[in-house]
């Protein structure tokens, strides 16, 4: 048995904390040798943390969610600068993609991150999905994986290691796995047709890391979540797609398996099952320490075979050394944002806002990816444009505003997904046939003078669409 078996343990641990600076805590175990730590919006923006990181161990494994549009971390309160994977995959430019990819990277290598949990590489199948949405690249299992090379090659030539998610595939559910253990109904035929292709190919461009999801495959593995699943991560992933970087779970607070089991029993089966770095969103001094615990009882008792554990500490580090080599002075590329929202726009029929509109955000709160201190954006770009904007949030299910002689706008994310949102747009139109509509998600028949489809939530969705409705 090893000596060093506690640090070992420690080693394959990324927590999330609260507050912009280092907790003690966390510090300690960074000494005790702590492999990474993930970034929240909680955690940013503060130019100390990431230093004081660095300051007790420069080989920390650092990770933050920084897709772009609707998920960021670094630009929650703002809005992100980029538009977000569906915006790119209607867009179809890959050239686009990579320069997107690119600067992304280059924001989170200045300010020395070392991995970024992205690009979703799902395959949105289903359109009712509740949390893969606009996150994915589209519904094609070939856009999906032309665009997913191009985003990792963009990122990676940043010097920011990326990391293709959610194995083996999160786009055909109906369930948000942070609520609920979400299943894959689909054939072993269907898996490979759809929704293994763009991991297939993010694996033959060199992503340094995947992520599993919380999902249920019953045609791979008909009773454990593929996270804890052998059969899925070791021999379909490992194996069969021949995938030798670092696996990480998503984070092991989420319902789909924190439901079922306690986080040692998650991290532990996990390992056991192939993956390299448990993923904590939040935790405690108490929690890390449990789940290291746990990790080495594992070892002591044989339930976890040691030289697995070491192998999983071995692929973190590798992730470090990489990152160590890298040349991170990727060159500047402003307003590629703005230009990949530009080209995501949908638009129906024509309208040129005459004065200050109302805007009515009708359903703002998206899932729970998401920062719910997100902004959608609109009313900000319009104000700069129109300055007299006036903005309501409804409540869920709420009812409209009155309208007065201002022109309306109404925001809307995803009205293809909620009839009670498709109810209210028709209101809105009624009273005012004149009333421009909005969707940041995945939009529904288009309804009203105008139909703006942004693709994207983000900062730059919001003034491209600002743009349009004013010039």
């Amino acid at each position: 048995m090893s000596p060093d078996l506690h640090r070992l343990a420690m080693a394959v641990l990324q927590p999330g904390f609260e507050g912009t600076t280092a907790p003690d805590w966390l510090r300690r175990a960074l000494g005790e040798g702590l492999g990474g730590a993930v970034l929240f919006a909680r955690n940013l923006p503060s130019e100390r943390l990431i230093p004081q990181i660095r300051a007790e161990n420069p080989d920390t494994v650092i990770a933050v969610d920084e897709e772009g549009g609707v998920v960021t971390r670094f630009e929650a309160r703002s809005g992100s600068s980029f538009p977000g994977n569906r915006a790119l995959g209607v867009a179809d430019d890959e050239a686009l993609t990579e320069r997107v990819g690119r600067q992304i990277g280059r924001m989170l290598a200045e300010a020395d991150v070392t991995l970024d949990y992205a690009p979703s590489v799902d395959v949105n199948a289903n359109p009712a999905n509740p949390v893969i949405g606009v996150r994915s690249f589209g519904p094609a299992p070939d856009l999906v994986s032309r665009h997913a090379v191009a985003y990792i090659r963009g990122l990676q030539s940043a010097g920011v290691a990326a990391c293709a998610k959610h194995f083996p595939g999160h786009g055909d559910t109906i369930t948000d796995s942070h609520l609920a253990l979400p299943t894959v109904h689909a054939s072993v035929e269907e898996l490979w047709e759809r929704d293994l292709p763009p991991f297939r190919a993010a694996i033959a461009a060199g992503v340094r890391s995947v992520m599993c999801g919380h999902l249920l495959v019953p045609a791979l593995d008909p009773s454990l979540p593929a996270t804890l699943s052998r059969t899925v991560l070791t021999g379909l992933l490992r194996e069969e797609l021949g995938f030798d970087g670092m696996l990480v779970t998503d984070a092991i607070e989420m319902k789909a398996v924190a439901a079922r089991y306690t986080p040692g029993e998650i991290a532990v089966r996990a390992l056991a099952a192939g993956v390299d770095a448990i993923c904590v969103g939040i935790t405690t001094e108490r929690g890390l320490h449990e789940l290291r615990d746990a990790i080495a009882a594992a070892v002591r008792s044989g339930e976890l075979a040691e030289s697995r554990l070491a192998e999983a500490a071995a692929r973190v580090r590798a992730i470090a050394e990489w990152y160590g080599k890298q040349d991170r002075s990727a060159a500047e590329d402003p307003g590629v944002g703005l230009e990949a929202a530009r080209a995501a726009l949908i638009v129906t029929g024509a309208a040129t806002l005459a004065g200050a509109p109302l805007v009515v955000e009708v359903n703002t709160r998206l899932n729970q990816a998401v920062d719910p201190s997100t902004p959608t954006g609109l009313t900000a770009a319009l104000a700069a444009r129109l300055p007299g904007t006036e903005r309501v949030v409804m409540a869920a299910e709420g009812e409209l505003p009155a309208f007065d002689e201002r022109p309306v706008v109404l925001v809307v994310h995803d009205s293809a997904r909620h009839d009670w949102v498709r109810e209210r747009i028709a209101q809105a139109v009624r009273a005012r046939p004149d009333a421009v509509v909005v969707d940041t998600g995945i939009p529904g028949e288009p309804a009203g003078a105008a139909f703006v489809a942004t693709n994207g939530l983000s900062r730059v969705s919001a003034e491209a669409a600002a743009e349009w409705l004013t010039t």
